[in-house]
C-alpha cells in the first residue's frame, strides 16, 4: 500500500519560513504528480501547489513568490520550502500523489496523514 509520511510542520512566527517534506514509499515516484494541499480551521480543503511527472511546477496565486516544491527522485521525497509566511497560511498541509498535474484533490489517489502549521502574528 502506499505510503505519503509528511514532517516538517510547526509554529513559526509571521514572516518565517518552514520546510515540509513528504516521503512516499510503495510507488513509481517519477510516475505520480506530488501535491500540497492544507486545511484550515473552518475551511475547505485547498490546492498549495504540485509538481508534476513532467517536472512541472504549479501554485496557488495565495503562495506564488513565497513557497516553492522541489522534488527528490533519488529519496522518493517532495519537498516544501514555505517563505515569508503569514497567519493566514495557518492550516494542516497534506501530501498527496496522483496521476494527473491538477488542482483538484478528487483526482490525487493517496494522501498523508497532514501536518499542522501554525503561524502567529
Amino acid at each position: 500500500q502506499v505510503q505519503l509520511v509528511e514532517s516538517g510542520g510547526g509554529l513559526v512566527q509571521a514572516g518565517g519560513s518552514l520546510r515540509l517534506s513528504c516521503a512516499a514509499s510503495r510507488l513509481i515516484f517519477s510516475s505520480y504528480t506530488m501535491g500540497w494541499f492544507r486545511r484550515a480551521p473552518g475551511k475547505e480543503r485547498e490546492f498549495v501547489a504540485a509538481f508534476s511527472w513532467r517536472d512541472a511546477t504549479y501554485f496557488a496565486d495565495s503562495v506564488k513568490g513565497r513557497f516553492t516544491i522541489s522534488r527528490d527522485g533519488a529519496k522518493n521525497t517532495v519537498l516544501l520550502q514555505m517563505d515569508s509566511l503569514k497567519p493566514e497560511d495557518t492550516a494542516v498541509y497534506y501530501c498527496a500523489a496522483g496521476y494527473r498535474a491538477t488542482t483538484y484533490s478528487t483526482q490525487y489517489a493517496h494522501w498523508g496523514q497532514g501536518t499542522q502549521v501554525t503561524v502567529s502574528s
